[in-house]
């Protein structure tokens, strides 16, 4: 084994860490007998060699060794090996991808071209691995086949044929999931894949077995599925929690630490392992919540079917199930619209669960739904009378925030969640999240005031001012409490050296919300409108407005901040023009001339200040609408002005939009990895302004 390793120049090339010339000692520790040194070596793999999905020329020296041990029985977990290859060679670019690379992804192209030429040139090899006596290496062949193999129709032969004689559960899954995958790669194999799927779907397979056949007709031919396929998810999940399956089910875990001579060393992988291990851990069938990710990844956007089958889910005696429908529910929520009360109030009846997990995952979600979690408003509110301690959460730095419930209840604005902030604004440092909860709290948090003003005398303003004012800052700023104003001047002076720029300016914008009761700051402000081209000129500019009414005071220098070079200084005159409306109608000229600016932002905000300025909306819907389509980030933004502006007349291009966007089912802000935690809010905020535009705002449509 390896021959010829030693007369590769591995010193003449490099990997994403510096020079290869440790890939050698790498390889040979893939074939070590301690189940440690195979571990640094994989994780030496992909962190290196093949890091995250990168193809370097030592990826591709590698490849022939790579194939030695994966055919070599002496070598322990060559599954793992057949997944590395599987990934170096299973990158697949478009040709709209390569129109668009420069001179250095051109060569990563070139190299990804090479790599998926080297491993499918020797795909053949994986045929012998699905009768392989190692189960990881058998779990493993099936997709290396469909995702390399040229001859694709052979391929789907092979994996019917092993299916009818694998013993093991979790592979029999593979070998259905690598024919989904054959499907979708090759058109002309689509049909005959969907017919053997609904066959195996079919009531004589085992209910695993029929699960996996489901989530691939989903993936590959939705139009395939039984049109009660919530009915018959719901009846197989039932059986599965008594009988898992033949055999039942194998998992594989990492090595446990401390096992042989000495503690293996903590690698990436080996966390990743662990975590996966703990996650599986007493569970009679782990691998359904891979196959229900894949089954409602697949039915897309039939959102009322994938709602009512997660209410089944949720309503299972079986924690873990309703652990992965909490879990399912989130992604489907956070991603897709429609009527979610049903859903949200089962979630919300899982905060009672004594499993934590189950608890905290259903916590994690109401959180971010702010007014969606309604239904579940008395369960939220029960959680946290019933557990102050799990009220504040703080972390190894000090740093503290919210507990889940907690903080989705004071996100639907409910009293009930008073108790748990009076209580946070007690804590060492303030909450980071405190200040938006008492916002959402409205006129009820204002028994609070008093203590956030004590907090705000008694701040130390060093260099983590910021994490211990702001949050009050925001709170006081909601609340619009002016006889803090003395304190936030305070803050304002003495906010340390070039400090940070956040604390001055949510000093600044507290002031402004306080108007004339900030009057004792009028000195201070007008020494920082004289900065002109700063942020901290524009929002000063904009409390003096706001405490004493003067445009001619604050013109000039906002006029001078649309001409800066800093877009975030220009964003913030741009706003503060706005605000003077009718007034500020000399900076119109400029206004006109950033409508036209790089920055979408800025084009946006100059469009909303131009109409506040002149009240003509012809100038400024068509840049409106046209970043609209750009960027549909701004669409919040956008939707407010156009409330106001009233121009989505039926027929117009403003009302075609809104309509669009209205009769989408994706939410706007839908990315396809993690979601923030205000994305949900934002979506069914721009569907309410969407509404109130286009019913000409009468202040009675829904919300």
């Amino acid at each position: 084994m390896f021959a010829g390793i030693e007369e590769v120049d591995w010193a003449s090339m490099e990997h994403a860490y510096g020079p290869a010339d440790d890939v050698p000692a790498l390889l040979r520790g893939l074939a070590s007998a301690d189940p440690a040194e195979r571990e640094r070596a994989l994780d030496g793999m992909y962190g290196a060699v093949h890091h995250q999905g990168d193809v370097y020329p030592c990826t591709l020296a590698c490849i022939p060794f790579l194939f030695e041990l994966v055919t070599d029985p002496a070598v322990v977990d060559r599954g793992d090996l057949v997944e590395l290859l599987t990934s170096i060679g299973g990158i697949d670019l478009g040709e709209d991808d390569e129109e668009e690379l420069d001179e250095e992804e051109a060569e990563g192209a070139a190299n990804y071209a090479m790599a998926a030429a080297a491993v499918t040139a020797n795909a053949g090899v994986f045929f012998a691995l699905l009768a392989d006596e190692d189960p990881g290496v058998r779990l493993s062949a099936p997709l290396a086949l469909a995702a390399l193999h040229d001859d694709p129709a052979r391929v789907l032969t092979l994996l019917r044929a092993r299916l009818a004689s694998e013993p093991d559960d979790e592979v029999r899954f593979a070998l259905v999931e690598a024919a989904g995958r054959l499907a979708l790669r090759h058109g002309p194999l689509a049909g005959t894949v969907a017919d053997w799927l609904s066959r195996l779907a079919a009531e004589a397979s085992p209910p695993g077995l029929r699960l996996a056949a489901l989530a691939q007709l989903a993936r590959c031919a939705p139009r395939s599925l039984p049109g009660d396929v919530v009915a018959v998810v719901t009846g197989l999940l039932r059986k599965l929690r008594t009988s898992p399956g033949p055999g039942g089910p194998r998992t594989r875990t990492a090595e446990p630490p401390g096992t042989g001579a000495e503690a293996a060393p903590v690698t990436l992988l080996g966390q990743v392992r662990a975590l996966s291990a703990e996650e599986t851990a007493g569970r009679a069938a782990p691998w359904t919540a891979d196959l229900l990710r894949t089954l409602h990844a697949g039915l897309d956007d039939r959102v009322a079917e994938r709602a009512a089958l997660l209410a089944e889910q949720l309503r299972s005696p079986d924690p873990w199930q309703r652990v992965d429908a909490v879990r399912l529910s989130d992604r489907l929520i956070g991603g897709w619209r429609g009527s979610y009360e049903e859903l949200v109030r089962l979630v919300g009846e899982q905060l009672a669960a004594p499993e934590p997990k189950l608890a905290e995952a259903a916590s994690h979600l109401l959180e971010g739904l702010f007014g969606l979690a309604a239904p579940a408003a008395d369960a939220l509110a029960e959680r946290v009378a019933a557990d102050p301690g799990a009220w504040v959460r703080t972390w190894p730095d000090g740093r503290a925030q919210l507990g889940g419930a907690v903080k989705a209840l004071a996100r639907l604005g409910d009293p009930r969640a008073l108790p748990a902030l009076t209580a946070a604004l007690g804590h060492p440092l303030v909450p980071y999240d405190v200040g938006p909860g008492i916002a959402r709290l409205g006129e009820a948090a204002r028994p609070l005031t008093g203590a956030l003003r004590q907090r705000l005398d008694e701040a130390v303003l060093d260099e983590r001012a910021y994490d211990r004012v702001g949050p009050l800052l925001s709170a006081l700023t909601a609340l619009r409490t002016g006889g803090a104003a003395p304190g936030v001047l305070r803050v304002l002076r003495g906010a340390p050296g070039s400090g940070d720029e956040r604390l001055r300016t949510a000093a600044l914008r507290a002031l402004a919300a306080f108007g004339p009761a900030a009057g004792c700051a009028v000195p201070e402000l007008r020494a920082l409108v004289r900065r002109t081209g700063t942020v901290e000129a524009a929002e000063a500019a904009g409390a003096l407005w706001a405490v004493e009414g003067d445009a001619d005071a604050v013109l000039p220098a906002l006029v001078a901040g649309l001409a800066s070079r800093n877009v975030e200084a220009r964003r913030a005159a741009v706003g503060t023009v706005g605000r003077l409306g009718w007034r500020a109608a000399a900076g119109a000229p400029r206004l006109r001339e950033l409508l036209r600016d790089g920055n979408v932002w800025l084009r946006v905000d100059a469009a909303v200040a131009l109409w506040e300025v002149s009240g003509r909306a012809e100038e400024s819907v068509p840049v409106l609408l046209a970043a609209w389509g750009q960027n549909p980030h701004v669409r919040v933004r956008v939707a407010e002005c156009l409330a106001r502006m009233r121009p989505a007349g039926a027929g117009s291009d403003a009302a075609r939009v809104l309509l669009t966007e209205l009769t989408s089912v994706r939410r706007h802000n839908a990315p396809e990895g993690d979601r923030g935690s205000h994305h949900t809010y934002t979506d069914e905020k721009l569907l309410a302004l969407c509404r109130r535009a286009l019913l000409g705002n009468t202040g009675k449509e829904p919300t």
